[in-house]
């Protein structure tokens, strides 16, 4: 008897292991391992997925598997083991593990069917299939199921003469697209002509013409007839329409100019060949492409791909979700075509699972997208870049909570494939492991347009403000403006934030309207007269009097990028302003369609939040205005100043990156701190230097490891007591070299209606400081669900908040 162990989809410390189920005769050597399957669980049925099959089991009397989802497996052997390998050092489910390496369509509720590649394949089907698909191109699995041909579907499916479709319910339904094709054979259909109408005669021709299924639409568009004649020539039943699943293609209405690679630099030369190197030598080697903005990384990363495409491998190039522009996109579609699958946010569930399909059935072999795109299923990688390798975005912040830098890392190894991390201003921790060389580094010191990096002025807004000027905007920087308007070139201001003002206050009595479920203040949003939660959401109508005194005299106080936009068009009324932000980006295609007309020079300023910081390269603009640098500064988080030093130089990058030269101009009120004045002067190594000196002096990474022990509870005397257990606990577990921290309360102390506290362990060697974790969890996860304090425990934090 053969025996599958099976992970089951209840996320649990009791329930995190294999279980045995006994595989049905009728399955037998049909089920491998990596396939979803449902089981009896209890009373209930779950999803699982079979991580192993065995010939035999401890256990005497198995439940059998009801249901097997998958006709192939949908895990490959590599990507079963990254499962476990997430699962030890992030310290999440099994079952939480493998479920991040699907798209979500898959974890939704879904109705089986094999279909038919191709309708000239209908002929190559086993003789015992081959009564099912006579009139049609697609079968329930239910129908293969209870015929029992399970084994001669999996033989067809491997061949490619059928594939497994998922019909997903609720989430995303397939997307079909009806076609026409002749139902009798040619000799019969030439017989019948001469009987028919002109109209169906045409049809028929024009069917007998073509040799296969046609598109309706398209039939009646070279005809120019209506669906008469074809509804005519269906009822004599020598035409059958059937609805044949066709992909979602997010850029159809997108035509991509193809592009030849550009003669490099030098520099860019000497880069490419060493990694081009290691991936013909088939050899795994971790470079640091360190390159400033503007230096042409993303081209060496396209002629290395090219390289890697050759040796027939594949390719992920991870970015940020937001570089993962337009622009970004044209780049590689127009660069190598149908070879590429996108996946990113902005694609609808659906267009999602269409991408991942095509990795799965090999129709890609380069794959460009943000942090989950580490788990495309490639069998042959030879290469994995990141891109902006020092964004904090490629942590997750839910289970699991990987870095996806690690998780390339770890499939490289397997693969044998370099990795590529590219940034103009690497994270400490990636530069100190160059600096080592555990890493490669690997330096692009020069712009390719040799125009040299933007001059950049620091304004004191303390200044400003002596001297009289209390608008949002600098003398320095409203002269600019204006000068870039009469010359026709274009400007980008950058806040990060985003809503009309950061909080709303009293002046009468003080109060600052606050969120009713996290301690945390309300944003006002012009757009509705609405106040508006960051973290939970929640939103509510502007009070006219204040709540706690009855005063009418409710101010708004900090500046939001709506702010900004209404004072632009006051100052500068000839102005075309284009406001990128969380609130006019929501709707599907409006990040696009914005950047598109900035593109065309239907406006002259680009205000926006994050998302216009970086991958963003237009010839046009000259000028980049900072209106808040220190906004970052004073965040309760050790990596503050590598976050603004970061951002005020990815957003320098944008100006001046052509021919024309580029000027940039950064306001705060702390124009002495060294990561602004360091960024001012584009001098990383400086940076690098002095902010390792703090780390080192408080024991920070990259010279101590950190993990965050965060205890949540609707009741705060609760959280903390548990906080202080476990702070305790960790304390006797751990050794005298390392730090346990606290407990204290988190920054913001209580979020969705939960308390929470904080312990944080600072430690270099600790080999027990896994198993002394995992017993914290096990210890707490069953109260959790009973109402109690809820654990969280993240080994690498990047989110101190």
């Amino acid at each position: 008897m053969k025996v599958a162990s099976v992970i089951v989809d209840v996320p649990s410390r009791q329930t995190d292991r294999p279980f045995d189920y006994a595989i049905p005769e009728r399955w037998q050597g049909v089920i491998q391992p990596g396939m979803r399957v449902t089981v009896p669980f209890g009373a209930r049925r779950l999803q699982g997925f079979v991580v192993e099959v065995k010939d035999h089991s401890d256990i005497k009397q198995l439940k059998p598997i009801e249901h097997v989802l998958d006709v192939v497996p949908v895990l490959n052997e590599e990507l079963l083991d990254l499962g476990r390998y997430l699962t030890e050092t992030t310290l999440c489910f099994a079952i939480s593990a493998y479920q991040a390496m699907l798209p979500a369509a898959m974890r939704a509720k879904y109705e089986k069917t094999l279909r038919l590649t191709d309708e000239r394949n209908r002929e190559a089907l086993p003789d015992d299939l081959k009564p099912l698909f006579v009139h049609q191109m697609e079968v329930a699995w239910k129908d293969i199921e209870a015929a029992s041909l399970w084994r001669a579907a999996q033989k067809a499916v491997q061949q490619g003469v059928l594939e497994a479709v998922y019909e997903v319910k609720e989430k995303a339904g397939k997307k079909t697209v009806k076609h026409a094709r002749l139902a009798v054979p040619d000799k019969q259909a030439n017989d019948a002509l001469a009987a028919l109408p002109s109209r169906q005669k045409d049809v028929l021709s024009f069917l007998l013409e073509k040799g296969e299924a046609v598109p309706v639409a398209e039939l009646q568009a070279a005809l120019g007839v209506s669906s008469a004649p074809l509804k005519a020539l269906v009822d004599k039943g020598l035409v059958v329409l059937n609805d044949v699943e066709v992909y979602r293609d997010p850029y159809e209405h997108r035509t991509f100019q193809p592009s030849e690679p550009p003669a490099l630099t030098p520099a860019q030369e000497a880069t490419l060949a060493k990694i081009a190197a290691s991936v013909r030598a088939g050899e795994h080697r971790t470079f640091l492409l360190y390159g400033v903005t503007g230096s042409g990384k993303t081209e060496v990363y396209m002629q290395a791909i090219d390289e890697v495409l050759r040796q027939g491998k594949e390719a992920i190039v991870l970015v940020p979700e937001i570089s993962l522009t337009p622009q970004m996109v044209e780049r590689f579609k127009g660069r190598f075509g149908p070879k590429v699958a996108v996946l990113h946010s902005g694609l609808s569930i659906g267009e999602k699972y269409d991408e991942w399909r095509k990795i799965h059935r090999k129709e890609v072999q380069l794959v460009v997208g943000a942090r989950s795109a580490v788990f495309a299923p490639f069998e042959n990688l030879g290469m994995i870049i990141i891109d902006e390798e020092h964004e904090t975005s490629y942590k997750q912040e839910e289970m699991p909570r990987y870095h996806a830098r690690d998780v390339a890392i770890y499939r490289a190894r397997r693969h044998s494939c370099p990795v590529v991390l590219g940034s103009a201003t690497p994270s400490l921790e990636t530069f100190a492991r160059a600096a080592k060389g555990v890493y490669e580094l690997l330096e692009l010191p020069e712009r390719v347009s040799r125009q040299g990096l933007p001059s950049v002025h620091v304004v004191d807004m303390r200044e400003e403000l002596r001297s009289g000027n209390r608008s949002m905007f600098s003398r320095r920087l409203l002269d600019g403006l204006r000068a870039r308007l009469e010359r026709g070139e274009q400007a980008v201001l950058f806040l990060n934030r985003r809503g009309y003002s950061t909080f709303v206050m009293c002046r009468g009595c003080g109060y600052v309207i606050r969120c009713p479920h996290c301690d945390i203040s309300l944003t006002y949003h012009r757009a509705g007269e609405r106040m508006k939660c960051h973290y939970c959401g929640h939103e509510e109508p502007l009070a006219p009097r204040c709540p706690s005194c009855g005063s009418e005299h409710i101010r708004f106080f900090g500046t939001g990028t709506q702010k900004v936009e209404e004072e632009l068009t006051r100052l500068l009324p000839k102005a075309r302003v284009i406001r990128m932000d969380v609130d006019t980006t929501g709707r599907k295609g409006a990040h696009e369609e914005l950047l598109s007309r900035f593109a065309a020079k239907e406006a002259d300023i680009l205000l926006g939040t994050q998302m216009i910081a970086k991958g963003l390269d237009f010839p046009n603009v000259t000028l980049v205005g900072v209106l808040a640098a220190d906004t970052m500064l004073h965040l309760p988080d050790f990596r503050a100043a590598e976050k603004t030093f970061q951002l005020l130089t990815q957003v320098s990058g944008r100006a001046g990156r052509h021919e024309l030269p580029g000027e940039v101009v950064i306001q705060t009120y702390t124009p002495d701190h060294y990561s602004i004045e360091l960024a001012a002067r584009h001098d990383y190594r400086a940076f690098y230097r002095r902010e390792m000196m703090l780390r080192k002096a408080h024991g920070y990474p990259p010279y101590y490891y950190l993990t965050l022990i965060t205890v949540a509870h609707q009741e705060a005397p609760a959280a903390a007591k548990t906080a202080e257990k476990i702070a305790a606990y960790m304390r006797k577990q751990l050794s005298n070299e390392a730090v346990v921290l606290g407990p204290v309360a988190s920054p913001i102390a209580r979020l969705h209606d939960r308390y929470r506290y904080q312990c944080m362990i600072k430690y270099k060697r600790e080999p027990n400081v896994t198993a002394a974790l995992k017993a914290v969890i096990d210890r707490y996860q069953a109260d959790a669900a009973h109402g109690g304090a809820a654990i969280t425990v993240d080994t690498n934090p990047y989110m101190m908040m």
